[in-house]
């Protein structure tokens, strides 16, 4: 039997929540929906649409952050929980110096095909790289346990990575910042 109270003004999104947090160093305060995630507020409050929604049940990797130094689905990120966060997406992390050389290397390896999983992909090596100075394929695949790809077999993914990190090193040992 169907609804009788159910209407389109039924639908509106009336209860809303504040929320005071940090997104690629800027701070933010923004009144949204208490329904909306986290990959909804940078996707279509932010603008900032690196990050996809795939599965939209965090197994995917493709909306991965990193919330408080930890990577994290943005898509199961309730915005109720998120004032007084750090959240870094790939806008940020780009821009950030030593991350180019991961970058470089994805690009180099061809370590990207359609390209959907890869600001994920890119999230979740730049946080690895942060952990590891030289990680082993063991430490690499499960920095991307979290990560799906669905055209490159993850061959040249590792690849990638393990470049990055090499020229990170290098950079590193040169006295340059990486």
């Amino acid at each position: 039997m169907p609804n009788k109270s159910f209407s389109a003004a039924n639908l509106e999104l009336k209860d809303m929540v504040d929320i005071d947090f940090t997104v690629n160093s800027v701070r933010r305060v923004l009144r949204v929906p208490c329904n909306y995630t986290l990959l909804d507020i940078i996707r279509y409050e932010l603008k900032l649409t690196g990050a996809k929604e795939g599965c939209g049940m965090g197994e995917c990797g493709a909306c991965t952050v990193i919330m408080d130094g930890a990577l994290a689905p943005a898509c199961l990120v309730l915005a109720t929980t998120l004032s007084g966060r750090d959240i870094w997406t790939i806008e940020g992390i780009k821009e950030k110096e030593d991350a180019k050389p991961i970058i470089d290397a994805f690009i180099a390896r061809t370590a990207t095909q359609c390209g959907f999983c890869t600001p994920g992909m890119v999230v979740a090596s730049y946080h690895l790289l942060t952990k590891y100075e030289s990680p082993t394929d063991e430490q690499i695949l499960e920095g991307l346990s979290g990560n799906l790809c669905r055209c490159t077999g993850y061959v040249k993914i590792v690849e990638a990575v393990k470049e990055a990190a090499k020229e990170l090193n290098t950079l590193k040992k040169e006295g340059r910042d990486a």
